[in-house]
C-alpha cells in the first residue's frame, strides 16, 4: 500500500504562499525604493534652489552694502553743505566789515580744509557763475535782465551747488539773465523759413 506523506501534498500550497509573500515583499521594496527616489529628487531640487539663492545672495549683498554706504555718504555730505555755506557767508561778512585779516584767513583755512576733505570723498563744486544756465545742475531762484550779457547766462550764484561722483547732490542756486523777447531773438540766429515753398 502506498503510504501518504503529509508534507508532499502541502508543498504546492507552500510554494504558492511563499511566492506570494516574496512578490508582496518585492512590491513593498519597490514602493519604498520609489518613495526614497522621489524624496531624494525632491531634496536635490531643494538643494539646487538653496544653492542658487545663496549665490544670488552673495552677489546681491556687496551691491546692497555699497548702495547703503553711498546713500549714507550722500546724507552726511548734504548735512555738511550748510556749514560750508555759512563759512562762505562768514568770509564775505568779515571782509565787508573790515575784520582783522588773520580772522578772515582763519575762516578761509577752515573752509578750504572742509572743501579738501569733501573732494577726497568725490565731492566737487558746480561751476555756475558766467556759465550758460543748465537746469540739470542749476536752479534759477531769480531772473534779471542785463542787456550786455547773453540770454540764459548765470549772472550771480546765490548758493553753491555740489556733485558727488558726477551726480548732483545739490544744484547751484543762481540768478539768470533773462532778456526781453525781442533782444533774446536778436542774440540768437533765426532760421529763416521759406513760406512760399
Amino acid at each position: 500500500m502506498m503510504s501518504r506523506t503529509p508534507g508532499k501534498k502541502k508543498e504546492p500550497q507552500q510554494a504558492n504562499s511563499s511566492g506570494d509573500a516574496a512578490d508582496k515583499k518585492i512590491a513593498e521594496l519597490e514602493e519604498q525604493l520609489k518613495t526614497i527616489t522621489d524624496e531624494k529628487q525632491d531634496l536635490f531640487e531643494k538643494f539646487q534652489r538653496v544653492s542658487a539663492d545663496y549665490i544670488n545672495y552673495q552677489k546681491r549683498t556687496p551691491r546692497q552694502i555699497a548702495d547703503s554706504v553711498a546713500y549714507e555718504k550722500k546724507a552726511i555730505i548734504r548735512s555738511i553743505l550748510p556749514t560750508l555755506d555759512n563759512l562762505v557767508h562768514a568770509i564775505a561778512g568779515a571782509r565787508e566789515h573790515n575784520a582783522d585779516e588773520s580772522v578772515v584767513k582763519g575762516i578761509e583755512m577752515v573752509h578750504d580744509h572742509m572743501l579738501d576733505a569733501l573732494k577726497a570723498h568725490g565731492v566737487k563744486r558746480i561751476v555756475a557763475l558766467g556759465e550758460q544756465f543748465d537746469p540739470v545742475v542749476h536752479e534759477a531762484v531769480m531772473q534779471r535782465s542785463e542787456e550786455d550779457k547773453p540770454d540764459n547766462y548765470v549772472l550771480e550764484e546765490y548758493q553753491n551747488g555740489y556733485m558727488l561722483n558726477d551726480r548732483v547732490i545739490r544744484p547751484a542756486k543762481v540768478i539768470v539773465n533773462k532778456l526781453p523777447q525781442k533782444e533774446a531773438q536778436e542774440q540768437t540766429p533765426d532760421r529763416q523759413v521759406d513760406l512760399e515753398a
